[in-house]
């Protein structure tokens, strides 16, 4: 075909992606995307370390601190919700960078906080940004990725948000002893707000939403010469293939095509981060129960968390290589039989093992359900797919932060909860399967244009 054929026939933008060589182009956007969610998890997890500070400078109750952690969770859940309807009407690149701005103002205003009250509606803004900025880098990380490598590109840019929790609580330490607790949230507030220009210099557009509008070909060239230079022009004429017409975004995601699946996707979301918060800010405490020190604890809660670092870099490699949905669901009962394991361990090493391998399920799998929930809607809804799932997700994380204080007060024994924790996670496992058998039902039946959809699976080995 000459270049003159080229130029009169449509071009789709996921072929172009998906045939080039991985570019230098595309490293740099997954890299700002994962210091993005470094910030993300920084932010999130500095007001777990403060928190002992601000309630003895402000003589505070325990239970006083309960909103502080709340206000945060609830602001995310939010944000998750109204970002990603908006970023699929005017683009990812504008909610994005918005979204970065705002939690890095916000969480900069709370360093000036008078009091408690001031300080619980700058977290609930902060986390609203916080919100917003999670889906949007998912899914503009998921948009440049070539679908042979979808898989292990999206876990490694999310492996982000555990560093920058993980550097939280060494900044933290750092910092308060000279500053105080406000300096660690000016710190949290400058970092992003320093990122913003080089976001705003730096970040395109998707070319997958682009195409979805008219007139864009000489947008999309420009950004596609810099991913694959031989295969775009300025004259050519681009297209998505999962281009059509569509009311809302949201309503797309209850299509007949997607209602199912998409329930089936956010029970497995809600599980997944219930059963996670519960382990993430109660696990010290239930390992004090246990007999074991407050360091020791510590430690064992930090197998956990680096045995989802490892755990998402695995499954990551290994939903490009196999099928997704099989992968993330065995991943769970995997992790669902470790956690159960919990109740029965009988020595430290025994228990740490346990710890460390439902970190490697659980949470591994938790950050392939975003690679899959990228996957499998098309780009008209993808960023409201993938932020509604993680806003759904946050009402489990809620729910499991309190549904932790309310078993221990009820007097629950640690092998109780360890065994009724693995049932979060057998669920997960259930909604991510059966979210792919849905998937394969609809590819069977589908045929023609219909056939060549963004559907999951494909873009991830299946």
């Amino acid at each position: 075909m000459d270049a003159n054929e080229l130029r009169r026939e449509p071009v789709n933008v996921r072929d172009i992606i998906d045939e080039a060589r991985v570019s230098r182009f595309q490293i740099m956007i997954g890299l700002l995307c994962f210091l993005i969610v470094a910030l993300d998890g920084f932010d999130i997890a500095i007001i777990g370390f403060i928190a002992p500070h601000v309630r003895s400078d402000w003589n505070l109750s325990v239970m006083a601190l309960g909103p502080l952690f709340s206000a945060g969770l609830l602001g995310l859940m939010l944000g998750a919700f109204l970002s990603g309807p908006l970023a699929d009407r005017i683009g990812r690149r504008g909610v994005l960078i918005l979204s970065v701005a705002w939690f890095g103002a916000a969480c900069l205003a709370s360093a000036a906080a008078p009091d408690i009250v001031w300080l619980v509606a700058l977290r609930f803004l902060t986390g609203f940004g916080l919100g917003g900025a999670m889906p949007n880098a998912i899914t503009l990380t998921s948009e440049f990725s070539p679908e042979r490598r979808r898989g292990t590109l999206l876990t490694l840019m999310f492996c982000g948000f555990s560093l920058g929790s993980a550097l939280g609580g060494v900044v933290t330490a750092y910092l308060v002893a000279k500053f105080g607790w406000r300096g660690v949230l000016i710190i949290g507030g400058l970092l992003p707000l320093m990122l913003v220009p080089v976001l705003w210099l730096a970040l395109p557009e998707s070319v997958r939403f682009l195409a979805l509008g008219k007139g864009n070909e000489m947008h999309i060239a420009a950004i596609l010469k810099r991913v694959a230079p031989d295969r775009a022009a300025a004259e050519q004429r681009y297209f998505a293939s999962d281009e059509r017409a569509s009311a809302s975004p949201v309503r797309r995601l209850f299509d007949p095509d997607y209602r199912r699946g998409t329930l089936l996707l956010w029970l497995a979301f809600f599980m997944s981060l219930l059963l996670l918060y519960m382990l993430i800010n109660w696990l010290p405490i239930l390992g004090a129960r246990s007999g074991l020190s407050l360091k020791q604890a510590s430690v064992f809660a930090g197998l956990l968390q680096g045995g989802g670092v490892l755990g998402a870099i695995v499954l990551g490699v290994m939903i490009d290589r196999f099928d997704a949905y099989k992968v993330v669901s065995a991943a769970y009962l995997i992790g669902a039989a470790a956690v159960a394991s919990l109740a029965v361990a009988g020595s430290a090493w025994w228990l740490a093992a346990c710890i460390f391998l439902t970190g490697f399920c659980v949470s591994g799998s938790q950050v392939c359900a975003n690679v899959i929930a990228s996957g499998f809607y098309p780009t008209s809804s993808r960023a409201t797919g993938v932020a509604w799932a993680l806003g759904v997700g946050r009402i489990g994380a809620i729910a499991g932060s309190f549904g932790g204080a309310l078993m221990l007060s009820a007097g629950w024994s640690n092998a109780a909860l360890y065994l009724i924790l693995a049932v979060p996670a057998t669920l997960s496992a259930a909604g991510i399967f059966f979210a792919g058998a849905r998937r394969a039902r609809i590819r069977a039946a589908s045929s023609g244009a219909d056939a060549a959809l963004d559907m999951p699976g494909t873009e991830m080995g299946s």
